[in-house]
């Protein structure tokens, strides 16, 4: 089939209804020569405003882009309507010559009868000068920002300014001078007292860097700066608090000193976010700037001791208080917020081991003074405890639970949600975020707290029932748990009666010549008399088992129980005794079978790997049962030994290295 040669005239095509054309490499590299001759004769022969290149840049943005001033003079003087033109970025001449260009006299004269140019922002949200900044331009920043001032403070889509990103960047090359010398000052407050502008403040930039030269610079400059609070970190003087920078807090107190009265969306003043850091050396600038800690209090009506307890993880904010003058110190020890919790309530509540410590052994602290609840710090900490082991056994029956759900063959969502209703791609992976004060603690630390409040006197005399409220689960939960417990206890009763019916015997050496190298032709008489001992401990053993797993099976099946939850509970240490006793007639079969084996390397190996095996099992075992029963001796020595092993010891050893480094001094090594 022979092919048909369409010509088109482009002269017959409407100017107007032309698309977009493509600029070919010969007029490209007459812009890049800045070959102006050349240049008209070739752009003649088209339309100059439809010429782009892939990226939607027009003839004027290549042309600022290689600084071609001849071009670009020619180009604005012609074509007019290029100048507001932006590509397929958005981004206009200026934010080009930003970039890449040079404050060249064309580019000058085009910034001053444009001044729109500087507030038109690209997909970013970068305005020109961001980029100018961004590529650390001089020339170029020197020139829009003496020119439009305010667009310093303008924020991109990441909610920067190029004030921020000057300081982000932290280069010497004079930037953030230029932007600082703005001559008049950008009104930080309004009319309704809101801060200006939104977004991220250049103070905490230098804040977070550490950089103390940078902020004096912008105190200088700028004080009114100091002023900007960002979302999330407040103040000036909170996030300085919340890292540690105590460099930065002196600076601010001296130069902000009304930023320490001011409180984050929190309801926290920097003091507040001083002792959540556990920055002893903020919160010691704090005390000696304002020795009146009892008159902070946030929303809540906590004091510093409260929030130093409530977050105190290795207590040095806690001890640091406490060792403080007695009249400073005393209005603070059993203050209630307004949940009526004293800082003892609260370090306890949270599991924070050491500041419960430190605040139970204090004899100035009350031990049952009474929330609004009623409760003692001993009481609050057994709710908390309770509904930690509520929550860790509905976490255990929920996950499985969503696991069986039915899952549609296109869908990770199960079929029964998606079915009839349409998914919303954008609601897709996103989870209700948590509140950011909210707290996890785990039931390890709330038990060692437990058994630091008991072994220091400060339990009520009340029963464990009342200590320890028992909130019954949903039926559906107690069915499942009920459900679960009864099959693993079946499956134990069933394999262990099987083991029972086949006993684990000797193997006969006589009739068996594939084992001939590894046994004596008979057995001795002591190889007969440990089979005999192997043999019995494996019947007590297998026999346990399934009297344990039936007695659990049968008070599952026991109905109307006037208390599921104990009923769950006896079962399911019923069938962990019956696991154990399993393991252990499993260990008592494998030592049978290797009797007069005389591969000793490989008996050893058997015999480590269970051992091993088995001792981790128990140590999960020994955990859960001394958590049930609250054996507060464990945890009272477990605590003691981690704070020798991580507080006590390692000064110990940073002191004793000190004096060996003084001796090898003195000595002259």
């Amino acid at each position: 089939m022979s092919s048909v040669a369409i010509n088109i005239d482009e002269n017959s095509i409407p100017r107007d209804h032309m698309a977009n054309a493509m600029i070919d490499s010969q007029l490209h590299e007459c812009v890049r020569q800045d070959n102006t001759a050349a240049f008209k004769s070739r752009v003649e022969q088209h339309l100059t405003e439809k010429l782009v290149t892939p990226c939607g840049n027009t003839l004027l943005h290549v042309a600022v882009s290689y600084g071609s001033d001849n071009i670009i003079a020619y180009l604005v003087g012609t074509f007019p309507s290029l100048i507001t033109i932006q590509n397929s970025q958005k981004d206009t001449i200026l934010h080009l010559a930003a970039r890449e260009g040079k404050a060249s006299d064309t580019i000058k004269s085009l910034a001053e009868s444009n001044p729109s140019l500087m507030r038109k922002t690209n997909t970013k949200g970068n305005t020109p000068l961001h980029d100018a900044v961004i590529a650390d331009n001089k020339e170029v920043t020197k020139l829009l920002v003496s020119r439009d001032p305010e667009v310093a403070y303008y924020n991109n889509n990441n909610g920067k300014s190029p004030l921020y990103l000057a300081v982000e960047k932290g280069k010497k090359n004079g930037i953030l001078d230029d932007l600082l010398n703005l001559g008049d000052s950008f009104p930080i407050k309004s009319e309704d007292g809101d801060a200006l502008p939104e977004g991220k403040s250049p103070v905490h930039a230098a804040i977070g860097q550490r950089n103390i030269d940078n902020l004096e610079k912008i105190e200088k400059e700028k004080p009114e700066l100091l002023r900007l609070t960002e979302e999330g970190l407040g103040n000036s003087l909170h996030y300085a608090s919340s890292i540690g920078f105590l460099e930065g807090v002196r600076f601010l107190l001296k130069k902000f000193h009304d930023g320490a009265y001011e409180t984050n969306l929190e309801g926290d003043y920097p003091i507040h976010v001083a002792c959540k850091s556990h920055s002893v050396d903020v919160v010691k600038e704090f005390l000696d700037t304002f020795p009146y800690p009892k008159e902070f209090l946030n929303e809540k009506g906590q004091n510093i001791l409260h929030v130093a307890a409530k977050y105190g993880n290795n207590g040095s904010v806690v001890r640091y208080i406490l060792k403080q003058d007695r009249q400073l110190v005393a209005p603070l020890l059993n203050a209630i917020d307004e949940d009526g919790n004293t800082p003892l309530h609260l370090a306890a509540g949270y599991g924070r081991c050491m500041a419960t410590f430190l605040l139970v052994r204090d004899n100035r602290v009350e031990h049952f003074i009474v929330n609004n609840r009623n409760w003692t710090p001993y009481e609050y900490l057994g709710e908390q405890f309770s509904k930690r082991s509520e929550e860790d056994i509905k976490t255990d029956i929920e996950m499985p639970a969503e696991e069986r759900k039915p899952i549609d063959s296109k869908n990770s969502a199960p079929a029964h949600e998606i079915k009839g209703k349409e998914v919303d791609s954008n609601k897709m992976d996103k989870k209700e975020p948590s509140p950011k004060d909210e707290i996890v603690v785990g039931s390890f630390h709330l038990a060692m707290t437990l058994s630091i409040l008991f072994f220091n006197n400060a339990r009520p005399k009340k029963s464990l029932r009342e200590i320890f409220p028992v909130t019954g689960l949903p039926k559906e939960e107690t069915r499942s748990m009920i459900g679960n417990v009864l099959v693993v206890a079946v499956l134990v009763a069933g394999v262990t009666f099987a083991g029972a019916i086949q006993l684990p015997q000797l193997r006969d050496n006589n009739n068996s010549s594939d084992h001939r190298h590894e046994f004596n032709g008979t057995y001795t008489a002591s190889d007969y008399s440990t089979y005999k001992n192997l043999l019995y401990g494996y019947l007590f053993l297998d026999v346990g088992a399934l009297s344990f797993s039936l007695l659990a099976a049968l008070f599952l099946l026991v109905p109307g129980f006037s208390n599921p939850r104990f009923q769950v509970w006896f079962s399911s240490y019923m069938v962990c005794w019956a696991i154990y006793m399993m393991f252990g007639a499993f260990l008592s079969s494998v030592q049978i079978a290797l009797i007069g084996s005389h591969q000793s390397f490989l008996t050893n190996f058997i015999t480590a790997v269970a051992f091993v095996g088995f001792s981790i099992i128990q140590l999960f075992g020994i955990q859960v049962f001394l958590k049930a029963l609250h054996l507060h001796s464990f945890y009272y020595g477990l605590f003691f030994l981690f704070i020798y092993s991580r507080w006590w010891l390692p000064n110990k050893l940073s002191v004793l290295k000190r004096k060996l480094s003084d001796l090898k001094r003195s000595s002259g090594f």
